[in-house]
């Protein structure tokens, strides 16, 4: 392991057009040696964007973003259990990435304005007026360490990864060329992102803020940046039909194929979100 706080890359990511996406909730299993995901629901079942599931830590609630008609993101929130669909926020705005604060009060979001600024802020999760946290960077995606600090994927050329504390306001630039999937890791406080080390060599490196280090993971599957983690310290990634497992804590050190069932709905998988019990993964397919 060693001290890092800047990351060179040749090649820094692109932001991909958005495109019509559907997210299916599946049920999954995770044992020891395998991981299976069966059953899929198709939690959206709306024409154009839904994307960027997220579950709440407590509650059966699936949060995501979804154009209205006029084209503009809002938050949205699925009821695993009464299979219902609501709205969070209805804004001349445009809300992306749905996320439930450490304090389970708020939903902290991406606020695309007009004018092209990004802003991150947050939402009472039960709804109303939000509170603006960051307003002078162009945050593309966020994740929470604690209440009191947040990583940021901040858009620029290269793109940045940012480690800001809120109560002074200290932002670190941990590394560039970074990819779109942040995530805090079960059971510890450090965060895992994916770095485009090159073209044809991302990986999956680890940010521990107590240490101020960052170290190699593993190698992604070729060309895909969107992860989620399990309890056990799984990683889950796709190639865009099947699905994969890495186990961190294994010898193997190498991607296992998942069982999936062979569903036509399952194809052009991106972003994947696991839920708190680990019994629920929801992924986000192509239209």
């Amino acid at each position: 392991m060693k001290k890092l706080f800047w990351l060179i890359v040749l090649l820094p990511g692109l932001v991909k057009a958005q495109s019509g996406s559907e997210i299916l909730v599946l049920d999954l299993k995770v044992k020891k040696g395998s991981v299976s995901a069966s059953n899929p629901v198709n939690a959206t079942r709306h024409p154009g964007y839904d994307n960027q599931p997220h579950f709440h830590p407590q509650l059966p609630l699936l949060y995501y973003a979804s154009f209205n008609e006029d084209g503009r993101s809002d938050i949205r929130a699925f009821n695993l259990k009464t299979k219902t669909t609501s709205n969070i926020t209805t804004t001349a705005e445009r809300e992306y990435s749905p996320t439930v604060t450490p304090d389970r009060q708020f939903l902290s979001c991406i606020i695309q304005r007009d004018n092209g600024a990004q802003d991150l802020g947050k939402y009472p999760i039960d709804g109303g007026e939000p509170q603006v946290l960051i307003n002078n960077l162009t945050v593309g995606y966020h994740v929470w360490l604690d209440n009191s600090h947040v990583a940021l994927f901040v858009l620029g050329e290269p793109q940045t990864l940012h480690y800001l504390q809120l109560p002074t306001r200290q932002d670190t630039i941990l590394a560039s060329g970074i990819g779109r999937s942040l995530h805090r890791i079960p059971g510890e406080r450090a965060l895992s992102f994916v770095w485009k080390k090159a073209e044809n060599d991302w990986r999956i490196m680890r940010f521990d803020p107590e240490k101020n280090t960052v170290s190699e993971i593993a190698v992604t599957l070729p060309g895909r940046e969107d992860l989620a983690w399990t309890a056990d310290g799984k990683i889950l990634m796709s190639d865009g039909t099947k699905l994969f497992f890495y186990d961190t804590r294994s010898n193997g050190k190498n991607w296992m194929e998942a069982g999936i069932p062979p569903t036509p709905e399952l194809r052009g998988i991106t972003r994947l979100a696991v839920n708190a019990k680990g019994d629920k993964l929801a992924v986000v397919v192509a239209e």
